[in-house]
Formats: C-alpha cells, structure tokens, sequence
C-alpha cells in the first residue's frame, strides 16, 4: 500500500529516505528502515548511503538522467573522457550502460543494477574545462581532445 504512494517519486531520478517521510507522512527514522526493507525487495535500489531510485525507472532513465546520478555519486566530479567525446558525437563508439566523469577525491567504480559508473582522479590543478549543464557537470565542448589526451595518458600510465 505504502509503495503505491511512493510511485510519485518516479518523476525524480533519485530521492533520499527524507523524501519518503514527508510523503508518508512518518519519521525519518522509519522511512530508513523502509527504504531499507524495500531495497531488500527489489522495489528500490541503492546508490549509495540514503540516495534510492525506484526500479521500475531505473532502466527508463534518459541519459542525462543517468549523468545526474554520475555527479551526486562523487561530488564533486563531471562528466568527461569518452563520456563526454560520445556527448558531443566526436568518437564514433557508442556507450550504453556505461559512464566516465573525472573527479578530485578517488578513482572509484560503481555498478548499480547493470549501469557502470567509473571516476578517475585528477589533480587539482587539471579539474577544471567544465560547465553545468541543466541539473548536471559536463566536460566543455570546446576542449573534448583534451578528454582524449588525459585517457591516452591514463593507459600509458596503467
């Protein structure tokens, strides 16, 4: 019964066990523990520490959805290398269920539910050539070869 109320949480590509409260009108406490069991039952899947999606749109996301969740996965990162060269229609490969930002903390990968998301770490000095775009990060337009010099540098250096 509770599940049916939370279908209004489909029109977000991600919400937080706060969001369960105010729609059930309950504790934070208890909209935990049921975002929880609901992970458990397959109705919700985890990002990450309080961030769920409901599965039913999980696969029905758009792209830009899932580069919404790519920039809230690790803050702060953006979307960048081939991501961002398929972005901008320079490369001819096509990516499906797999998205690259570069980020400042940690080179990290998560898979959730057959999507791939990998973030590779810069320094400080070369986080930078990007721009928000609607709700999320991006690698500029005018400098996408310069996703491609850092991935030939990346497999020169691993």
């Amino acid at each position: 019964m509770k599940y049916l109320e939370l279908k209004a949480l489909e029109s977000k590509p991600y919400f937080t066990s706060q969001d369960v409260a105010e729609i059930l009108g309950i504790k934070h406490a208890s909209a935990a523990v049921l975002s929880t069991r609901y992970v458990k039952k397959e109705l919700f899947i985890r990002l990450k520490k309080d961030l769920y999606v409901i599965k039913d749109r999980w696969q029905r996301n758009s792209h830009s959805e899932y580069f919404q969740i790519a920039n809230i996965l690790q803050v702060p990162s953006y979307i960048s290398l081939l991501t961002a060269l398929s972005f901008y229609e320079v490369t001819t490969q096509v990516q499906r269920g797999f998205f690259e930002s570069v980020c400042v903390k940690r080179t990290a990968r998560y898979e959730i539910d057959g999507i791939l998301f990998n973030y590779y770490k810069l320094n400080k000095e070369l986080y930078f050539d990007f721009i928000k775009q609607g709700d999320f990060y991006r690698h500029k337009r005018e400098s996408p070869s310069g996703c491609s010099i850092f991935m030939v540098f990346w497999e020169i250096q691993f």
